[in-house]
C-alpha cells in the first residue's frame, strides 16, 4: 500500500472562490463562515483504514495552507456562499435560527433602490399642491413649447430630425397639464384669461395625430363632469367648480370646438390603440359638452356630419367600445324634433333596423353588447315621437321585423315590446296599429301578456314586469287608433273574449297590484299634508304637482292605462262588461272606481292637438276619448 498517495494534500481550487459548499450546508457551518470570514484553508485529510476495516477513532492530522495577500477574495468568496447569491441571506434571520433571504443579489438590490428612489420623486411631484404660481409656470411651458414646435416645423418642413425633439417637448407639456383638472376653480380661470385655450384649439390641426390625440385626453379631463369633485368639501364649492367647467367649455365654444372635433374623426384608425382611445376621448368631450348644455345637440347635428359618421359607426362588425359608445351618443342626440328628422333624412331608421336585425336569430354575446343593443333601440325610440319617422319606420317594414323578432323570443323580446309601444302610440300610429294586427302580432304579444313568452330562468321576472307595461301602452294604442267596426279591431275584441275572459282577468289583477301599492303611497303623502298644516305651513301648486308625479310612479300610471283599457272592453262588449263587474265586485269595487281613475288621467292630460289635426287618418284626440268612456261608465 502507498502510503504516500494516502495522505497526500489535494490540491487547492483555482480562481477566487477557493472553497466549495457541501451539498447540504447546516445553519451553523453558513454562519460561522459568515462570521469569522478565515483567511486560511484547514484541510482535514482522512484516517488510514484500519486492518480490520473499521474507521479510526483517532484524531486525525491536519494540514493547513496559508495564502497571503488574499484577503480581498477570501471576503467576496464568503459572500458567494448564499445561494444564488442572495444579498440578505446571512442578514434574514428568525428567532430559530432559519434563513429565507430576499431573492436578490446586490447588484440587482442597487437597480432596485435607484428605481424605488425615483419613483418615490415622482410621486412627491404629483401629490405637489397646486398654486396661482405653478399654473401660470406651467401654461407658460406649454406655450414656449408650441411656439418653440411650431417654429422649428416652419423653417424646417421636410426634416424631421430637426423638430423631433420639439415635437416630445411639446408632447410632455401636454400631458403635464393634466393635473390642472383637480383644481378647476383655481386652474380653469387662468387656462382661459392666458389664452391657452386658443393654443390649444389651434393644436387641433396639428400635423401629427399624435398631438391631437393629446390635446383631445386633455380637454376630456378637464371638461369631464367629475372633474375636482374629489376635492370638493361643500356644496358651494360643488357649484363653483361647475361653473368654473362651463366657463372652460364656453371658451372652447366659442373657437369651434365641435366642429374640428368632428373634422378629426376621419384621421383617426381605430386599429391603432392610440387612436382608439382618441376616438372615445371625443366622443366622451360630446357627452360632457351635452350634459351642461342639451341643446348644443341641435347645432352638433346641424353643422358637422356627426350623424352619419355615428350611423356608419354602429354598423360595424367588430363590437367593442367604441361602437357601444356611438350608440348611446346617437341616442342622447335625438332629444329633440330638428335632429329626430335629420336621422330620418340620413337613412337613420333604415340604418338602425338592419343593425337590429342581427339578433333575431341570437343574443348579444356580453353585458356590453346587451348595452349596444339597448341603445339603438332607445334611439329609434325617441325617434319614433315623430309622425315622419314613424311613416318611414312603417316603410322600412319596421313592424314587420319587430313581429318576427318577438317571435323568436329572444333577449330583444322586451325592447321589441318598447318599440312597438313607441310605434303605434299616439294619434299618428293609426297605420302602424293596422300594419301590425296584419302581420299576426296579436297572439305574440297576448302571450307576452299573459306571462307565457318568458324563457326559463335568467331573470324573466323584471323583464316581463317592464314589459307589461308596455304592452298595456299598446293596447292603448290599438284601441285608441283601430276604426270602429274594422276587422282588425274585432281581431283585437275577442282576444279579450277567448278563453272565458281570461285576459280581463288579467288586467283586474294588474289594476289590484297597482292599487295596492299607490294606496301606500296616498298614506304617506296624506301625512306629509296633515304635518304641513300643522305647521301652518300653506299646500301649493307646486306640492300638488310634486305629490301627483309621486302617485303616477308609485302605481297611478298602471291603473290608468289599465282603466282605459277595461273601458274600451266594457263599452265594446257587453259579456266583457258583466264578467268584469262581477270581479270588481268580489274585490269591493265598482266601475265607479274606474271612472274615478279615468277623470284623474283625463285632467291631468296635456296632449298636443296641432299633430292630430294635421294627420288625414289620425284618431280623435285622448281627450275626447276619455269623456266619451266616462260618460259610458257613468251611464251602467
Amino acid at each position: 500500500m502507498d502510503i504516500d498517495k494516502l495522505f497526500k494534500t489535494p490540491k487547492l481550487p483555482a480562481g477566487g472562490n477557493k472553497r466549495r459548499m457541501p451539498d447540504t450546508p447546516t445553519p451553523e457551518m453558513l454562519k460561522r463562515m459568515k462570521v469569522e470570514a478565515p483567511n486560511s484553508s484547514t484541510f482535514t485529510q482522512p484516517s488510514p483504514p484500519q486492518s480490520n476495516g473499521s474507521s479510526s477513532k483517532g484524531k486525525s492530522r491536519a494540514t493547513t495552507v496559508h495564502d497571503e495577500g488574499d484577503e480581498e477574495g477570501d471576503v467576496d468568496m464568503a459572500e458567494s456562499f448564499a445561494p444564488g447569491n442572495d444579498a440578505d441571506y446571512f442578514v434574514e434571520e428568525d428567532d430559530e435560527g432559519r434563513f429565507f433571504g430576499g431573492g436578490l443579489t446586490n447588484e440587482q438590490k442597487t437597480i432596485l433602490s435607484i428605481f424605488e428612489k425615483a419613483e418615490d420623486e415622482g410621486t412627491q411631484e404629483d401629490h405637489e399642491e397646486l398654486s396661482i404660481t405653478s399654473i401660470r409656470r406651467m401654461l407658460l411651458r406649454f406655450e414656449r413649447a408650441v411656439d418653440k414646435n411650431q417654429d422649428q416645423r416652419s423653417k424646417y418642413p421636410d426634416d424631421p430630425s430637426k423638430f423631433i425633439d420639439s415635437e416630445a417637448d411639446l408632447d410632455s407639456s401636454i400631458k403635464s397639464l393634466l393635473p390642472l383638472s383637480q383644481e378647476p376653480v383655481l386652474a380653469y380661470p387662468e387656462l382661459v384669461k392666458s389664452g391657452v385655450v386658443l393654443k390649444l384649439i389651434g393644436l387641433m390641426s396639428h400635423e401629427n395625430a399624435d398631438i391631437m390625440i393629446d390635446v383631445v385626453q386633455l380637454i376630456h379631463e378637464l371638461i369631464d363632469e367629475d372633474a375636482g369633485a374629489e376635492n370638493e368639501d361643500e356644496e358651494d364649492a360643488g357649484e363653483g367648480r361647475e361653473a368654473a367647467i362651463k366657463s372652460l367649455v364656453d371658451a372652447l365654444l366659442e373657437n369651434s370646438i365641435m366642429e374640428l372635433l368632428v373634422d378629426n374623426l376621419p384621421r383617426l384608425n381605430e386599429s391603432e390603440e392610440s387612436d382608439r382611445q382618441g376616438v372615445f376621448d371625443i366622443m366622451g368631450i360630446f357627452e360632457s359638452i351635452l350634459g351642461i348644455n342639451a341643446q348644443l345637440g341641435q347645432h352638433l347635428v346641424s353643422k358637422t356630419a356627426i350623424l352619419p359618421w355615428l350611423l356608419k359607426r354602429i354598423q360595424a362588425k367588430a363590437h367593442e367600445g367604441n361602437r357601444v359608445y356611438a350608440a348611446e351618443i346617437l341616442s342622447i342626440l335625438l332629444d329633440n324634433r330638428l335632429n329626430r328628422l335629420a336621422f330620418g333624412k340620413t337613412d337613420g331608421v333604415e340604418t338602425a333596423l338592419k343593425v337590429l336585425s342581427q339578433y333575431r336569430r341570437r343574443n348579444p354575446v356580453d353585458a356590453d353588447e346587451e348595452e349596444f343593443m339597448g341603445n339603438v333601440f332607445d334611439a329609434l325610440c325617441a325617434a319614433l315621437s315623430e309622425p315622419e319617422i314613424k311613416k318611414l319606420f312603417l316603410d322600412a317594414e319596421g313592424i314587420d321585423l319587430m313581429v318576427l323578432m318577438l317571435k323568436d323570443k329572444k333577449d330583444s323580446s322586451p325592447q321589441c315590446i318598447k318599440l312597438l309601444d313607441f310605434a303605434m302610440s299616439g294619434p299618428a300610429g293609426t297605420a302602424c296599429c293596422e300594419t301590425f294586427v296584419e302581420a299576426l302580432g296579436l297572439k305574440t304579444l297576448f302571450s307576452a301578456f299573459m306571462g307565457k313568452s318568458s324563457k326559463k330562468g335568467k331573470n324573466a321576472s323584471p323583464a316581463i314586469s317592464d314589459s307589461t307595461v308596455h304592452i298595456l301602452g299598446a293596447f292603448s294604442s290599438l284601441f285608441s287608433n283601430l276604426p270602429s267596426d274594422s276587422r282588425p279591431r274585432m281581431r283585437l275584441l275577442a282576444k279579450f273574449v277567448e278563453n272565458n275572459y281570461e285576459k280581463v282577468d288579467r288586467l283586474l289583477d294588474l289594476r289590484e297590484g297597482a292599487a295596492l301599492r299607490l294606496a301606500a303611497i296616498d298614506k304617506e303623502i296624506a301625512e306629509e299634508r296633515k304635518q304641513m298644516k300643522e305647521d301652518g305651513e300653506e299646500v301649493g301648486e307646486v306640492e300638488e304637482d310634486r305629490w301627483y308625479l309621486r302617485r303616477f310612479d308609485g302605481g297611478l300610471y298602471t291603473m290608468q292605462t289599465v282603466d282605459y283599457v277595461l273601458a274600451w272592453v266594457c263599452m265594446e262588449d257587453d259579456g266583457a262588461r258583466a264578467h268584469a263587474q262581477q270581479m270588481l265586485k268580489r274585490k269591493g269595487r265598482t266601475l265607479k272606481d274606474v271612472v274615478d281613475v279615468l277623470k284623474v288621467f283625463r285632467d291631468n292630460l296635456d296632449e298636443d292637438e296641432s299633430a292630430a289635426a294635421s294627420l288625414e287618418d289620425a284618431s280623435p284626440p285622448q281627450k275626447e276619448i276619455l269623456g266619451g268612456l266616462i260618460a259610458f261608465l257613468e251611464g251602467c
